[in-house]
């Protein structure tokens, strides 16, 4: 849950009871909105600045995300920021309430936009990160506004002390999915874990047969098999799945990417759809293929805007109004259509695995993928509308073909989304969540692209 300090203010002559009627309206509406609030105000100009003292005595030693700063009328600048820049490090939200219309038609204001006006471009100056919101005399508060930006303040708190856990490094050699640690800390405060594929392989060989059966079991009794798979691949998926749990839960990761093609199905003989797939849905963590960092990132960012896991999907083919876009492998179960289906395949020269064939649900969805180009983070993204695929195969599977899990997504503009594609995987989250997103991005100072 996000937790806000939220700040009333108002001048010192305007009626008190209209300032906290509003005020405590306003709190409501954040807590309607799943908001914890710690409550402060409201706030005057008062001549010897008791009530800005005790604000910040109310708020010494509170812990929160983000500040909202309310005003509900009329407020001296100086008043604000002698709370503001004891705080300056936080996100904050400059919400100015309206005024009414009485029966007899009458606009009554206590001048709020007074105070906003006065404040944002002073808040600007001072190099504070804040999100303006003003609300509208006849039109619905935006305290849902309000709420997204303090929501988007806590992903960027989780972010700050999240870890990604990496089996290997750059598969295939890909540039795409390459990261620089340092400056995906400064700016994002992700910490990518690598480790070593030998301490899979041995955790692998430790794994007690009894918790490998229970997985077993769980594949059985979820999954629908459409032929069934060899017992060694049922004992490879269970056991490699168990040790990657051990290494992730002991570290507190909340993604983690396997070297894929250059890593388990070369040097360990076992494609790892099932591994990822059993991660995602039993130990809730975002999982991706190839070493791709700055994708597990994304994966992170959306997890945390919206409690999605944030499926990665790749492209396959460019259509005048629409993507092709699946995967070769595997998708989380909270993205299956109907019942997770799985099928023993071969792909080429590499060995048979358990292939995820599920279909993937469809819908309004985002695709977002964070970017570094230059020296400096980005995030590309865009939204569309995931419909279910024409059949389609992908040549090199041993035939008949699976039909690989994936959507056709309509687009508004193809060509624009394609002439700034930046990787070969895209994250999806169900919904629009583009504003939810900017909110992050802004907070993290990662531009928009």
């Amino acid at each position: 849950m996000s937790t806000i300090a939220f700040i009333g203010f108002g001048e010192v002559n305007t009626p008190f009871d209209l300032i906290e009627k509003k005020c405590t309206a306003a709190q409501e509406s954040l807590k309607a909105e799943g908001l914890e609030v710690i409550s402060v105000g409201p706030v005057t100009d008062d001549e010897k600045g008791e009530d800005v003292r005790r604000a910040l005595d109310a708020l010494e030693g509170t812990s929160f995300d983000a500040m909202v700063l309310c005003i509900a009328g009329w407020i001296p600048t100086h008043a604000v920021i002698s709370i503001t820049e004891q705080y300056r490090n936080k996100p904050m939200i400059l919400w100015g309430l309206c005024g009414w219309i009485e029966s007899d038609g009458r606009l009554v204001t206590t001048a709020d936009q007074a105070g906003t006006s006065a404040l944002r471009k002073t808040m600007s100056d001072l190099g504070y990160c804040f999100k303006y919101v003003y609300d509208i005399i006849g039109l619905p508060s935006r305290s849902s506004a309000v709420a997204d930006f303090a929501k988007a303040a806590t992903a960027a708190t989780k972010l700050r002390s999240a870890k990604a856990g990496m089996a290997g490094y750059r598969d295939m050699r890909l540039y795409g999915t390459l990261y620089d640690g340092a400056s995906l800390k400064k700016v994002t405060g992700v910490e990518i874990e690598t480790f070593e594929m030998l301490e899979l392989y041995q955790r692998y060989q430790a794994v007690d047969p009894a918790q490998r059966q229970e997985i077993i079991d769980y594949m059985l009794k979820n999954w629908k098999f459409d032929k069934p798979a060899k017992e060694e691949s049922l004992q490879m998926a269970a056991g490699y799945f168990l040790a990657a749990k051990q290494i992730t839960e002991e570290r507190g990761y909340s993604a983690v990417s396997l070297k894929d093609v250059d890593g388990m199905k070369k040097l360990l003989g076992f494609p790892p759809a099932p591994i990822f797939t059993l991660l995602s849905d039993i130990c809730k963590v975002s999982t991706i293929p190839e070493n791709d960092a700055l994708g597990s990132v994304t994966q992170m960012m959306v997890k945390y805007l919206t409690g999605q896991c944030g499926a990665y999907l790749e492209f396959y083919e460019f259509f005048e109004d629409r993507v092709l876009a699946g995967v070769p492998d595997f998708v989380p179960s909270e993205i299956v259509d109907g019942q997770v289906t799985v099928m023993p395949a071969a792909f080429g020269e590499l060995s048979e695995g358990i292939l995820n064939v599920s279909k993937v649900k469809p819908g309004k969805l985002t695709m977002c993928r964070l970017v570094y180009t230059d020296g400096k983070y980005a995030m590309h993204m865009v939204t569309g509308e995931g419909i279910a695929p024409r059949k389609w195969e992908e040549a090199g599977w041993t035939q008949p073909a699976p039909q690989l899990p994936g959507l056709e997504i309509l687009l508004q503009d193809t060509e624009a989304f394609t002439q700034n594609v930046m990787c070969q995987h895209y994250i999806i989250a169900y919904g629009d969540i583009t504003a939810q997103m900017t909110d992050l991005c802004k907070i993290l100072s990662i531009s928009i692209l």
